[in-house]
């Protein structure tokens, strides 16, 4: 997802990792797109963060550096609101640095900002190199993270002299989903959410198995019936050449720098460019972006044109994939085993570090028993059910998955009775349906964004921006200003 992921959502090239773990402890975004606004200087911090929330004998009162990204450039100083991301599945700067619109409504409403990095993320490891191995991994849950974030701004409004500072928080994909769980656990810390693109549903194990690369599929479908079949038509010839063991073939077809040699090489390469589309359908922005790798405007259009250049649905197939994993035009064959990594979320795990993260969330609380079936979608059929996903989790780390863990702790669809979140998402968006389409009350509403992808919303302005994700960010913008008024209300009355 892994937003959900990730997140969520989830790959990271080799070469955007290697840059973001470059970044200086300062760091300016220079880039403009089509007139936005530059993005504000973030200062890097780190958090002294209790390590266990929940045993007080495990870890007694230890302690790790927990990373945090914070500007104040807008801030009314202890009376403005306080804007908090809660960071998900990844290095916390590559979600700072693609979330412009928290920053512009910062400098409307006059917030301090902050980007808080999710444990076991980027560069806040408990444990350092050694933080996935087990039992060290097991501190790596849901409910450590939101105690994070919650003794986080509590701690930081006290040293900022901004504890009446109404605090809302945001969020994408996965993390959107902590944002929700955030004001359904903690609605005395926080006002309110923005949860974008938060498939809090599916990710409980609610829902069709088959909806998420259904949904992707619909996607190219929808560009054209003929990008659909030509998908549909590559992957069979690549079926019936492994059938027949025309391993040499395949591997002169789509440029691997090894040749496959058993059924598992196959499932792999099935993998990896199923993996491609699925990117390509969340990131189909209207404009180039390199977030999470780099991609060029609306790709699942270039993705069909690539598709549907000539009869050649091999090399078409093997191009279409080059769209994501070789962008920069530097590989000469592609590794499928370091491009993409086989987990326990079908979506995606991402690579390094965050990708044994993600893995390990994906194992326990996570829940991603999603399917293609080559009916419902274009892609192979590759099951992946929950005794499947028990099996690797057993065998991985040693853990038994609760899939209906999610849905006891966080309510489900039973939402009703809580208050002020904003389910925010994209039609364009796989995950989309598995999240919350319809708005529950008058204060859990329901955003819809016709030709929005994965959290476009939390995106800076664009002049490509389709006229809908304007519309959503002025009823985003409103919505949250209520409720730090409605929060300043009561909290003056409580004095």
């Amino acid at each position: 997802m892994s937003e959900i992921a990730a997140l969520f959502p989830l790959l990271l090239t080799l070469f955007s990792a290697q840059l973001l773990q470059a970044l200086p402890q300062t760091y300016l975004q220079s880039t403009k797109h089509h007139g936005s606004e530059m993005e504000p200087q973030f200062t890097e911090k780190y958090f002294s963060q209790t390590l266990d929330h929940f045993n007080f004998n495990s870890m007694g009162n230890a302690t790790f550096s927990q990373r945090y990204l914070i500007t104040d450039k807008y801030w009314k100083k202890g009376d403005g609101p306080i804007f908090f991301y809660t960071g998900n599945e990844g290095n916390i700067w590559e979600f700072a640095l693609n979330s412009g619109f928290i920053t512009e409504l910062a400098a409307q409403q006059r917030a301090l900002v902050i980007f808080a990095e999710h444990r076991y993320y980027g560069k806040s490891l408990p444990f350092g190199n050694d933080s996935f191995n087990i039992p060290q991994v097991s501190l790596l849950t849901v409910e450590q993270a939101l105690a994070d974030y919650a003794i986080m701004i509590t701690e930081l409004k006290q040293q900022l002299a901004a504890t009446d500072c109404p605090v809302i928080v945001f969020g994408g994909s996965y993390g959107g989903m902590l944002s929700v769980y955030m004001r359904l656990k903690y609605p005395n810390v926080v006002a309110g959410a923005l949860a974008a693109s938060a498939p809090i549903l599916s990710t409980a194990g609610m829902g069709d198995s088959r909806q998420f690369f259904r949904d992707v599929t619909a996607d190219f479908e929808n560009i054209d019936p003929g990008c659909r079949d030509a998908v549909r038509g590559a992957f069979s010839q690549l079926k019936h050449l492994a059938e027949h063991q025309e391993y040499s073939r395949i591997q002169a077809e789509f440029s691997l720098c090894k040749p496959p040699s058993s059924p598992q090489d196959i499932h792999q390469l099935n993998g990896m460019l199923r993996n491609a589309f699925t990117l390509m359908a969340m990131l189909d922005y209207p404009y180039s972006t390199h977030f999470m790798g780099n991609m060029p405007a609306n790709p699942v259009k270039v993705a069909c044109e690539t598709m549907m250049t000539g009869s050649d649905l091999l090399a078409n197939l093997r191009n279409t994939a080059g769209i994501v994993y070789n962008a920069t035009g530097v590989l000469t064959c592609f590794d499928m085993y370091s491009l993409y990594l086989d987990c326990a979320d079908p979506t995606g795990c991402g690579l390094g570090f965050d990708s044994m993260a993600w893995d390990y969330q994906a194992c326990t609380e996570i829940d991603l028993c999603y399917e293609s079936n080559n009916v419902t979608d274009m892609f192979p059929p590759m099951s992946f059910t929950e005794k499947a996903r028990e099996l690797y989790c057993s065998k991985r780390w040693a853990v038994i998955p609760r899939p209906d863990w999610l849905k006891t702790q966080f309510w489900g669809d039973a939402l009703s009775t809580a208050s002020n979140i904003i389910f925010s998402n994209g039609d364009l968006d796989p995950w989309a349906n598995g999240g919350v389409r319809k708005s529950l009350s008058s204060s859990l509403i329901a955003v819809n964004i016709s030709g929005g992808a994965h959290h476009l919303d939390l995106r800076g302005s664009n002049d490509a921006d389709p006229e809908s994700v304007i519309t959503a960010r002025k009823m985003e913008a409103d919505l949250i200003s209520q409720w730090v008024k409605m929060e300043r209300t009561r909290l003056q009355q409580s004095l």
